[in-house]
């Protein structure tokens, strides 16, 4: 009897999983994974606290944006063109197509990252790329390559298994993970900004509420949006700290017990990451990080310009289906194009030895960023016209405001110390 009750929740909390899961699954994309990669490799265990908080601050910021999809019936671009204008619009939706593929680049970048572990030319295994980026989405449901690649997103529960099998210090994860450590090493600080930029990328909450809308939810709809939204983020989260716990206890420990310097964020290669996954892999470790990195890559780069396309063109009221002809969506078509096309170009035009520096940096553009998103989501779900009696209760603007406010902090500070060198 208690395994029926059992079966018949988790029979309903998988039923309830959509747009949430989904988005958190692309959260684990080639950024992600190089993000968390190079924390755990650099700092080991204390940077596990980071996660405690973004665990917080990702579950409020995806839930805000969930009940605005399903309260309006509208998506992130449609209400802020309602709210401010078209000249706010334009200006943030300029800087989310150039934001998005920067990290579509990112993601080829994870691609080429494959090709050099298997010797193989990346002048060759792009250009491919990118002709099966474009046949995935004109030939194939975007549903149907959604849930394929989360099919195959499994593979990051390898992170688990071999963090686990990697023997780490536990008492050491559980006093990085409860107690908030800060490091004077150069680069914490980056480090930081990257761990929240790569986990509440500006993007998903545009991708998510879109989604929400899409599936047709509506305010009855809360509690299972909010369900699907909570355990897609624990899930991401959960997998991101075994990515960093996994690298910490594999590259940090060599490195400590050697005495050598951790591994260097800024001259790093991705397949030195590939070790992390030595304890369950062995000499296969490499060819498992690579088809980790090569799934992350082909789907992100799948959706994201797709996504992006949509976003613009419902924020302006344009014409936007893949089920449309060239000349019934030239815009459409057009944005989704070059976002591909860029974004792989920059790869190919980056050097070798770059590809890696570039995906972390990239993470952290976008934490510097996110405080002007949440500010404009923040203005519009308090709105009673907009929202009703579904704005936000004064515990989640006070999370959200406080989140808003400490990656502002955190981004103008790193923004001086790159600017005026500061130590």
């Amino acid at each position: 009897m208690h395994f029926r009750r059992w079966w018949r929740r988790a029979l309903v909390l998988f039923a309830v999983l959509g747009p949430g899961f989904v988005t958190a699954s692309a959260g684990n994309d080639v950024g992600g994974i190089a993000t968390y990669s190079a924390a755990g490799a650099k700092f080991g265990y204390i940077v596990l606290w980071t996660l405690v908080p973004l665990t917080v601050s990702l579950i409020v910021v995806q839930e805000m944006a969930g009940r605005m999809g399903a309260v309006t019936g509208q998506g992130l671009a449609g209400l802020i063109r309602e709210n401010f204008g078209i000249r706010l619009t334009f200006i943030a939706m300029a800087a989310l197509f150039f934001i998005n593929t920067g990290i579509t680049a990112t993601e080829f970048a994870g691609i080429a990252a494959w090709a050099q572990i298997f010797h193989l030319s990346r002048y060759i295994i792009i250009p491919l790329a990118t002709i099966v980026v474009f046949l995935l989405v004109l030939r194939l449901s975007n549903k149907i390559v959604e849930r394929v690649f989360v099919i195959f997103s499994l593979i990051y529960l390898s992170y688990v298994v071999s963090g686990i099998q990697a023997k780490p210090d536990w008492g050491a994860v559980i006093h990085g993970t409860l107690v908030p450590t800060f490091s004077a090493e150069t680069g914490f600080l980056v480090t930081v900004v990257g761990l929240i930029g790569t986990t509440i990328s500006p993007y998903m909450q545009f991708f998510l509420q879109s989604a929400v809308v899409e599936k047709g939810s509506g305010p009855r709809d809360l509690w299972n949006v909010r369900a699907d939204i909570v355990v897609g983020s624990i899930l991401g989260i959960v997998i991101a700290g075994f990515m960093i716990i996994a690298n910490a206890a594999t590259i940090h420990h060599a490195a400590l017990i050697n005495h050598k310097p951790p591994l260097d964020i800024d001259t790093a290669q991705a397949v030195d990451f590939a070790r992390a996954l030595e304890p369950l892999a062995g000499q296969f470790a490499a060819g498992l990080f690579g088809f980790g990195i090569l799934n992350a890559g082909l789907f992100t780069a799948t959706v994201l310009p797709l996504a992006t396309a949509y976003i613009i063109c419902e924020a302006f009221g344009l014409e936007a289906a893949v089920d449309r002809r060239l000349r019934e969506a030239p815009f459409f078509y057009g944005l989704f194009a070059a976002g591909i096309v860029l974004g792989a170009g920059l790869v190919l035009l980056l050097p070798a030895d770059q590809l890696f520096r570039y995906t972390f940096y990239a993470q952290v553009m976008q934490g510097a960023v996110l405080p002007l998103e949440l500010v404009l989501m923040l203005i519009i779900i308090n709105r009673k016209r907009v929202m009703g009696k579904y704005v936000n209760s004064r515990t989640v603007n006070i999370i959200a405001w406080t989140t808003a406010i400490v990656i502002g902090g955190l981004a103008i500070v790193f923004v001086s110390q790159s600017i005026f060198n500061w130590p």
